[in-house]
């Protein structure tokens, strides 16, 4: 059983200082965050009673850090399948397989990335007090690829700050109807909600955020009825790859939500539509994941081979 853990520290400074930026370097595995969220809990005592993050100070003065366990995550851990490409004691890279939602929600309670996670990972340190993976970026439950998943507030802190700053290298495949021109370009927009389809996003002139998405085309199946492409992401936003390629005219192959026009577009008789038509998802892999180590500092990056439902499409319609 975990029980509370309680430090002493005695600031012996010649200047004074901010009780958060004192406990900031007494418990540098700790995130800012979390330490004043403590201090706010009445976690934290200066010379035995409360005081504010703003306290400063002085020397002599007796600080006392009670951390109390990890509080358990509501959720059930799942022995589920789960592909691991690389683990160390602060994060996980997995490849996430397409139709695995990464975090419950209404409609999918169980059987997501994050029940296999609790279930694999014995040594999750907990993230902001909670004993759960630290989720900084998602994929849909129909795309597939490379994820990132944090094991201890300071890591799920150095992470998302890469992903605030757009550092991160992020690079996907993608087949999509169409002859897409130029061979390489980007789509740049303001990413909001629908403005009449809550479910949906779309570029919006008020109330977005950036979204910057490059691209270049690999190659071309069928006589350029639909373009094999590669894609960078500057921004990291709900939904961006679906929005830009649908709204560019050249939607997901499978994109239930953004592609349904897209199949429309080819001849009836046209060799390969029923191929098309008939793949189960959006057709769209995160090939490629880079990132700095938020402890070790060294930079890591990962590469994923096609999953095989991709793999068989592209070999069909080569066949062509």
């Amino acid at each position: 059983m975990v029980v509370e853990e309680s430090l002493e520290y005695v600031f012996s400074g010649s200047e004074r200082c901010r009780l958060d930026h004192f406990l900031a370097s007494r418990q540098p595995d700790m995130s800012r965050s979390r330490l004043q969220g403590l201090v706010r809990s009445v976690s934290v005592l200066v010379n035995g009673d409360p005081a504010k993050i703003s306290y400063l100070l002085k020397p002599g003065d007796c600080v006392t850090l009670r951390v109390p366990p990890p509080v358990p995550l509501q959720i059930e851990a799942q022995d589920l399948p789960l592909e691991i490409v690389y683990e160390d004691q602060h994060l996980v890279v997995v490849n996430k397989a397409a139709g695995m939602v990464v975090h419950p929600a209404a409609g999918n309670p169980d059987g997501t990335l994050v029940n296999a996670l609790l279930f694999h990972c014995g040594d999750l340190a907990g993230i902001g007090g909670v004993m759960r993976p630290g989720i900084v970026h998602r994929l849909d439950q129909d795309t597939s690829g490379l994820l990132v998943v944090a094991k201890d507030d300071l890591t799920h802190q150095g992470l998302a700050e890469q992903f605030k700053k757009h550092t991160i290298k992020r690079e996907y495949v993608a087949l999509v109807y169409g002859r897409l021109l130029p061979t390489c370009g980007s789509f740049q927009s303001s990413i909001g909600r629908h403005p009449r389809q809550r479910k949906k996003m779309a570029s919006v002139e008020r109330g977005g955020k950036s979204a910057h998405t490059n691209y270049q085309v690999l190659r071309y199946y069928l006589s350029g009825a639909c373009s094999w492409l590669s894609l960078r992401l500057e921004t990291g936003r709900t939904h961006q790859i679906r929005v830009h390629l649908s709204e560019a005219g050249h939607p997901l192959v499978g994109d239930r939500v953004y592609g349904k026009k897209g199949i429309s577009r080819l001849p009836a008789a046209a060799y390969g539509a029923d191929l098309l038509a008939d793949f189960p998802r959006q057709a769209l892999h995160a090939r490629r994941l880079g990132f700095m180590h938020p402890v070790s500092e060294q930079y890591l990056e990962f590469e994923s081979s096609l999953p095989q439902d991709l793999d068989r499409l592209l070999e069909g319609l080569c066949g062509l």
